[in-house]
């Protein structure tokens, strides 16, 4: 179900250590060990980060040789991109509307004062 996909995005989203390998992985794929550097977290701390990406399909984690590789879905944060963005046009469209009534407003205000 797309929302309940969506939901865990989400949700591995909410994270700064996971958003941070998100953005590395965005300049292209690493390795695990590549992917813990940054960071002052113990291996299975990124272990769990990583697969909770994986869970979310945001990371494919693949074997190479001895070393696991992680790379980037960029499909699943286009499903969130998406999604905000029909929010996006449902408040400007609002705020269009809103921006009509106050000037409407205004320029009843204006008569009044006359």
């Amino acid at each position: 179900m797309v929302v309940d996909r969506l939901g865990t995005t989400f949700a591995a989203l909410s994270d700064p250590t996971r958003r941070a390998m998100i953005e590395r992985l965005s300049h292209g794929p690493a390795a695990v060990h590549g992917l813990t550097e940054p960071f002052a977290l113990s291996q299975q701390m990124i272990s769990k980060h990583i697969a909770y990406l994986v869970r979310a399909r945001i990371v494919i984690k693949t074997k190479r040789g001895r070393e696991s590789v992680c790379t980037l879905r960029p499909a699943a944060i286009k499903t969130v991109s998406d999604w905000a963005v029909s929010y996006r046009r449902f408040w400007e469209e609002s705020f269009d509307k809103l921006e009509v009534v106050v000037n409407q407003m205004k320029k009843a205000e204006v008569r009044d004062d006359k």
